[in-house]
């Protein structure tokens, strides 16, 4: 079996830099080594076409949103607020990606790595937190249709952007800082980036102030957004039960989306933490290894077509927008 690992190479007491190896168990060799030149290069050819669409539909959306008064609504502002930080995800996981795929040395430093962790973990906070404020306002377009633009004001929109972005970028700065004060012990990281946890786990002294912090942080990025999303559509269930047709259509129309990006997110998130914390040596590695990496590389994809396939609106401001640029 391969094993994906991240060994950790000591200068004097602190860690210099890491080396990333992917290592055969029984064969003692490189996994990198032993990919087909085809392979690498389908998976090369994979992270750039990712990151090229990420990159294309991300800056259409948010030049469409800037430019066309038809989308100055708090629904496209969250959603223009959405792909960017998911072009923001990518861009802290695909260079590195492909810069190990295609590398002979696969070392990594030790700020870049912890740098790296801060880009990956605000990507996933901002992500469930726009996902959050996004079901809310649905919650208010569906249920309260006539007050709707009394609730949410340009003012609050702001408001409620500028919180998604800072809140977890704090909490993880947090995050990093304590993982980077660690003194570690181990060397290996079975993981194919960075990842807080498992350098958590390293550590020579006991972590416990490091497992609470990380299981609050988790609470409030998980938790807290998932109740908020389960009790918004259990009242946007109740009024389509007993409103009219169209009010079920509109409702259908706009969640459904929106409802996808969520299964697919936090599904892919759910994993990940399973994964964390638990012993997941009965899957296979590299299953664990392609879905570990699913919400990262998949949700910035699946986003922006999923949006603009459904929301017709979009789809011609859109097709207006790239009139005027070509």
């Amino acid at each position: 079996m391969f094993k994906i690992s991240l060994i950790l190479t000591f200068l004097g007491p602190n860690i210099s830099f890491f080396i990333l190896l992917c290592t055969d168990v029984s064969l003692h060799t490189t996994l990198y080594c032993c990919l087909s030149s085809y392979y690498s290069l389908l998976l090369s050819l994979y992270i750039l076409l990712s990151t090229v669409v990420s990159l294309h539909t991300t800056l259409y959306c948010c030049l469409s949103t800037y430019y066309s008064l038809l989308l100055h609504e708090p629904m496209y502002l969250f959603l223009c607020s959405l792909f960017v930080n998911e072009l923001y995800g990518s861009t802290g996981l695909f260079p590195f990606l492909l810069v190990q795929i295609l590398s002979d040395i696969h070392t990594v430093s030790a700020p870049f790595c912890f740098l790296q962790i801060f880009c990956l973990y605000t990507y996933g906070g901002v992500e469930s937190w726009t996902l959050v404020i996004m079901s809310y306002d649905r919650y208010l377009a569906i249920c309260y249709p006539l007050q709707y633009h009394v609730h949410m004001t340009s003012s609050k929109v702001v408001v409620l952007i500028a919180v998604t972005w800072s809140l977890p970028f704090f909490s993880v700065f947090v995050t990093t800082l304590l993982s980077a004060s660690l003194q570690l012990c181990g060397n290996i990281i079975n993981k194919v980036y960075c990842d807080n946890y498992s350098i958590v786990k390293l550590a020579c002294y006991d972590t416990r102030v490091n497992n609470l912090y990380e299981l609050v942080a988790v609470s409030i990025t998980v938790g807290v957004p998932l109740t908020v999303i389960f009790y918004t559509y259990i009242k946007i269930l109740k009024v389509c039960f007993s409103g009219s047709k169209q009010t079920r259509q509109k409702a259908v129309s706009t969640c459904t989306p929106h409802l996808a990006s969520l299964i697919n997110f936090f599904l892919g998130v759910s994993f990940e933490i399973l994964q964390t914390r638990f012993d997941m040596s009965s899957v296979p590695n590299m299953l664990r290894i392609l879905l570990s990496l699913y919400f990262l590389t998949c949700q910035p994809i699946f986003n922006p077509v999923m949006y603009v396939s459904c929301d017709n609106v979009m789809n011609i401001v859109l097709e207006r927008t790239f009139l005027v640029i070509t």
